[in-house]
């Protein structure tokens, strides 16, 4: 970020407190200095030097700027959203008195549906032996991400004593430090129960229950190298990814059990909005049974 430009201290202010009062996640808060970065040079290039002189003229005109700039949609939404919330801050600061980004309107991207494996792809993929340490550490990973929807961060974040194998259980720390704790199934139990028997080979430096072959907690990049490269031996069809598989494990339980509130909690989802997107997927699912069961349904049929 720019040290020459007078509206810098107070967006640094912002970021401060994201990391120290929200304690969002490293990447949520590198999200929102790209972009208030971003909105910073856009103001100095229109000579605005003071967060009291913006309005919603001068938003709809950033708005306009960073699209003719070629920021796609979801990332203009996302810029705005961070306006907001930074304006929403200086006003509990007594900076301004009202935010004028409230009544500019954020564009609406095209929602794609996630993407997911179907449950013969998930048990082709987990099918790795015990043969190498490393592959027992992959197979236990992908069984408890498979087996309790977490997200990357949670995956990699787990220690020791967060596991409870007699009960079947993990707890994770999710998104705005959340907590919850949830169940693991018998098959990642067993799994870990392999990995734990194994992981004192790689001179464990911390608590961490995923360990990198030098010993300390495994990184999220590593994370997503494995799981892509095992998606690739086990002949899968597209690209395999920790977010992937979450998504799995929510369409997998809601089709079986339609209880889209449960699957809410298990995702850690604030809003059940969020889990919603999901519904899209059992819809398609009972629509192909039907248009191959019902006999109205039927092409050529009268």
């Amino acid at each position: 970020m720019s040290s020459e430009s007078p509206l810098q201290p107070a967006v640094e202010g912002f970021l401060c407190y994201l990391k120290v009062e929200r304690q969002l996640s490293p990447l949520t808060q590198i999200n929102y200095q790209r972009q208030l970065t971003a909105v910073i040079a856009l103001l100095d290039e229109l000579k605005v030097s003071d967060w009291l002189r913006l309005d919603a003229a001068l938003v709809r005109s950033l708005a306009a700027r960073s699209s003719r700039s070629g920021l796609k949609l979801a990332s203009l939404a996302l810029r705005l959203s961070a306006l907001r919330s930074f304006l929403d801050w200086l006003i509990s600061q007594g900076v301004i008195k009202a935010n004028p980004a409230k009544g500019v309107a954020t564009p609406r991207a095209t929602r794609h549906l996630p993407k997911n494996i179907d449950v013969d792809k998930v048990n082709r993929l987990l099918e790795i032996d015990l043969n190498d340490p490393l592959a027992v550490r992959d197979r236990a990973m992908l069984e408890v991400m498979y087996g309790a929807g977490l997200r990357l961060s949670e995956l990699v974040g787990i220690d020791l004593g967060h596991l409870d194998l007699a009960t079947g259980e993990v707890w994770v720390k999710g998104k705005g430090s959340k907590e919850r704790r949830l169940p693991i199934g018998r098959t990642a139990v067993l799994w870990l129960e392999y990995w734990l028997a194994l992981r004192e080979l790689f001179a464990p430096e911390d608590y961490a229950l995923f360990l990198a072959k030098q010993g300390r907690r495994i990184s999220a990049r590593n994370v997503q190298k494995r799981f892509a490269e095992w998606g690739v031996k086990q002949g899968l069809s597209g690209h395999v990814h920790p977010h992937k598989l979450r998504h799995s494990f929510a369409t997998h339980m809601l089709e079986s059990s339609g209880d889209l509130r449960a699957v809410q909690e298990l995702l850690g989802h604030a809003n059940l909005t969020t889990t919603q997107i999901y519904t899209h997927f059992d819809f398609q699912h009972l629509a192909s049974v039907y248009d191959a069961a019902h006999p109205r349904a039927k092409r050529g049929k009268s």
